[in-house]
């Protein structure tokens, strides 16, 4: 499973005939919510986000997810090490993780189309089924001896695809579960949930690959997706109003044409896909990193995305206790400690420091990622939001295998250290423009219109 992967999966599929409805020239404008998103986000206790659990289908929804990402990290600790043993090449490392992410730039707006219109729980079920035959079609080729390089990167293409549809559809299921005076909430603490796992899934990795071996690491993966896959059966939700949308191109061309004339939510998503694209990417290197520059073994890697998860889950819970005033600036002020944590990353040599050092870095981005979709989804028109989400998701999840590309070549010609580096100073750089065009403007939380 991936998160806001994640580390959040879904791929067009033919939905039974009673979900289809019929497209119409015009779409259907939601009336303003009944609680304004400024005065939803009050409450800043520091444990107000667990009020969240009082929701039945959320409860059922937080089970599930956590012991699949679980699983999720462990192969994605496991397939970036297999990939590196079998080739040595950070190079063919950020293809990997190219192929796997690059169908969410590509498709991820078809997935917020289907969010916007079709019933979330049932496309859910297709999207988690597809996962689970991906993770178990890794262990198979693993456990016989046939996996190639060329098989890991195919299917990591395909979970990339699932991705594009799952992650919107997700996403967007949030605020049907616990409703838009807890939707601050649960989004930091589906990104707690997320990061927990992060802490907890790599270093049982990193254990179990050098006791058991990489295709039992894939096997559980697979198993794991037993758990949201019956977290969906027992949901229940109220009966779903029709909702009438154009055309699927033209509910698609809507959406972005809505995001770009909301500067807010233009800026914001702007802003994130640089971060992510020439940042967030050297989360593909830290194999390389591991292996070559730090001189660890699987253990260590899965140590330093354990150190990830710990930064990130941290900067989950400083989400849900920013004040709505300081929201607008939150992701200026992550992207810019973003920055200055990757050089100084770049720049260790000792593994201690290493891990200490990823930390503030995943801390930052993951305040950068969270604000951002807090953002996006209390601006939003409820008609809108699915659509919102997915350009979300091509900002953040999308830009990173470009990023991981670029920081691949880069790290093949310049050296790992030298490569993440540059991306740091890539995110600074964004962080300065983005502060002088918020200190230009007048930013509220405002109720969507």
């Amino acid at each position: 499973m991936t998160g806001d992967s994640h580390p959040d999966r879904a791929v067009e599929a033919v939905l039974p005939e009673d979900l289809e409805i019929t497209p119409q020239p015009q779409p259907v404008e939601a009336p303003p919510p009944d609680v304004r998103p400024a005065e939803a986000a009050e409450d800043r206790g520091a444990l107000a986000f667990l009020k969240v659990f009082r929701h039945r289908n959320y409860r059922l929804f937080f089970t599930g997810q956590l012991v699949s990402l679980m699983g999720t990290w462990i192969t994605n600790v496991t397939q970036g090490w297999l990939v590196y043993s079998l080739t040595h090449s950070p190079l063919l490392l950020g293809i990997t993780s190219f192929a796997g992410s690059v169908p969410v730039f590509f498709f991820s707006a078809f997935g917020g189309a289907i969010a916007d219109r079709f019933d979330y729980r049932r496309s859910l079920f297709i999207t988690q089924a597809l996962a689970c035959l991906q993770s178990a079609a890794l262990a198979v080729l693993t456990l016989t001896g046939l996996i190639q390089v060329w098989q890991i990167v195919a299917l990591a293409l395909f979970q990339g695809f699932i991705n594009a549809f799952d992650v919107p559809i997700r996403q967007a299921m949030t605020v049907e579960m616990v409703g838009r005076e807890d939707l601050r909430h649960a989004i930091s603490l589906n990104s707690m949930m997320f990061n927990l796992a992060r802490v907890i899934g790599p270093s049982i990795g990193g254990i179990l690959i050098a006791l058991v071996g990489v295709g039992i690491c894939f096997s559980i993966d697979a198993f794991s997706y037993a758990a949201v896959i019956a977290s969906l059966y027992f949901m229940h939700f109220p009966a779903r109003a029709a909702r009438k949308h154009s055309a699927p191109l033209k509910a698609i061309a809507e959406g972005f044409a809505y995001v770009w004339n909301e500067r807010e939510i233009r800026a914001s998503l702007i802003l994130i896909a640089i971060c992510s694209a020439f940042g967030a990417a050297y989360l593909s290197l830290l194999p390389a990193f591991a292996r070559d520059v730090l001189h660890q073994g699987s253990e260590g890697l899965g140590f330093l995305y354990t150190g990830v998860g710990a930064g990130a889950f941290l900067g989950a819970y400083a989400l849900a206790r920013v004040p709505d005033r300081h929201l607008f600036v939150t992701p200026v002020m992550a992207a810019l400690g973003f920055g200055i944590s990757l050089i100084l990353f770049s720049q260790s040599r000792w593994f201690g420091l290493s891990l200490v050092l990823l930390i503030p870095a995943a801390f930052s981005l993951m305040l950068l990622g969270g604000s951002t979709n807090s953002i996006v989804q209390l601006l939003a028109r409820d008609d809108m939001r699915g659509r919102v989400v997915a350009i979300y998701a091509m900002g953040f999840l999308g830009m990173m295998p470009w990023g991981s590309l670029i920081l691949g070549w880069a790290a093949e010609h310049l050296g790992t250290g030298r490569a993440v580096a540059l991306g740091g100073c890539i995110c600074i750089l964004a962080a300065g423009i983005a502060w002088n065009d918020r200190r230009s403007a007048n930013w509220k939380l405002k109720a969507a219109e």
